[in-house]
C-alpha cells in the first residue's frame, strides 16, 4: 500500500463537473483546492482545456476552459502546495488556445482520446511538452477495445515521449480480473511508461479496481472526492488516501471540505451508485442512457429502465 512513486491526482471538479457543466461557484473550487493542498494530494484536476469555438461560456462554467484568470482567482497569492491539472479532449481544443506553461498555473496536461485518436493524442501531447507541461495520454473506454486494436495503440503509445499512459474503465465494467490482466498487458507493451488507473463506480468496484492496479505496480492514482463524477461516480479519494497509508497524506482536510462542500451539493446533484448506472456498466455501455433517465420524471422506474435497455442491445 504504501509506494513512493505513487501519485494521487484529485478528478473532483474535472470528473464531477461532467454532472453540472461545470458551474461550480468558485468557493467550491477554492476549498476543494484548499483541502487537496493540505491533504498532501500530489495533483487537482481543476478542468479541462476547451476552445470556446467547441463550448459556449454560456451554457459552460468556467472550468471547461481553465483560462488562467479564473486559476487565479481560485488559488490567489497562496504558496501552491499542489500541481493542477487540466484534461483536453481531441478535437475539443484548438493548439493556439494552449497558453505556454510559462504563462499558465496548470503543470500538466492530460490529453484523453479513444484508440482511433492516437495518433492525434500524441501529437497533442507533445506539443503540450513542447510548452513546457506534463502530460499523461488517458485511453479511454478500453472495455470495448478489441485485443489487436489495444496491443497497436499500446505499441503506438510506447514509441511516444510522453511518460505516464491510463488505463481507463469509462463505463464501469470492469472486475479486478481485467485490471490484473490490463495492467499486466499495459506494462508488458510500455516497459519504460508509467501507468495510471481511471476507474468510474457503475459496479461498485472503483475503489477495488484501483487496489487492484496498485497490487499490479500502476502509480498514478485517480480519485474524487465522496467519489463525484459523471454518472456513477469514481473511486473515493478519501477511501483511497486511507488506504495507501503514506504518511505524507491527510484524510481529516478532505472529510471537512466534503462536510462542508460536497454533501450539499449531493442534495443537488444524483451521481453515485444508482440501478440505471449499474445497468450500463453490466452492459459495458456509455451512461449517457442512464444519465437522461436520472434527470427524468421517470427516474426510479428502474425496471421500465432496464427492460428498455436490455432490449435495445437485443438481449431478450
Amino acid at each position: 500500500m504504501f509506494r513512493p512513486q505513487i501519485k494521487v491526482v484529485d478528478c473532483t471538479v474535472r470528473d464531477g463537473g461532467l454532472m453540472n457543466k461545470w458551474q461550480f461557484e468558485d468557493d467550491f473550487v477554492r476549498q476543494v483546492y484548499l483541502a487537496c493542498s493540505e491533504a498532501g494530494i500530489d495533483y487537482m484536476e481543476i478542468g479541462y482545456l476547451s476552445s470556446e469555438s467547441a463550448f459556449s461560456r454560456d451554457v459552460y462554467g468556467s472550468w471547461r476552459f481553465c483560462a488562467e484568470e479564473d486559476l487565479q482567482r481560485v488559488i490567489g497569492d497562496d504558496e501552491k502546495k499542489i500541481k493542477l491539472s487540466a484534461m483536453a479532449d481531441i478535437g475539443r481544443i484548438d493548439y493556439d488556445d494552449i497558453p505556454p506553461k510559462s504563462e499558465s498555473s496548470l503543470d500538466m496536461v492530460r490529453v484523453a482520446c479513444y484508440v482511433h485518436q492516437i495518433d492525434a493524442a500524441i501529437a497533442l501531447a507533445h506539443h503540450c511538452q513542447a510548452k513546457g507541461y506534463e502530460t499523461t495520454i488517458n485511453v479511454m473506454a478500453v472495455s470495448t477495445v478489441g485485443p489487436r486494436d489495444l496491443r497497436e495503440a499500446l505499441d503506438d503509445l510506447s514509441q511516444s515521449r510522453v511518460p505516464v499512459i491510463y488505463l481507463v474503465d469509462s463505463f464501469g465494467a470492469f472486475y479486478s480480473e481485467d485490471i490484473d490482466v490490463l495492467a499486466k498487458h499495459y506494462m508488458d507493451r510500455m516497459p519504460d511508461k508509467t501507468i495510471g488507473i481511471h476507474c468510474h463506480n457503475n459496479q461498485q468496484l472503483a475503489f477495488a479496481n484501483t487496489i487492484a492496479a496498485i497490487i499490479n505496480g500502476v502509480n498514478y492514482l485517480d480519485g474524487s472526492l465522496y467519489g463525484i463524477g459523471r454518472g456513477a461516480g469514481n473511486c473515493p479519494l478519501e477511501l483511497l488516501v486511507s488506504f495507501l497509508k503514506n504518511p505524507k497524506f491527510k484524510v481529516r482536510p478532505l472529510i471537512e471540505v466534503i462536510e462542508s462542500h460536497i454533501i450539499p451539493l449531493r442534495k443537488k446533484i444524483d451521481w453515485g451508485y444508482f440501478i440505471p448506472y449499474m445497468v450500463t456498466g453490466m452492459l459495458n455501455q456509455h451512461p449517457r442512457a442512464a444519465m437522461a433517465h436520472m434527470e427524468s420524471d421517470e427516474k426510479e422506474c428502474i425496471t421500465d429502465f432496464f427492460n428498455q435497455t436490455i432490449c435495445s442491445i437485443d438481449l431478450v
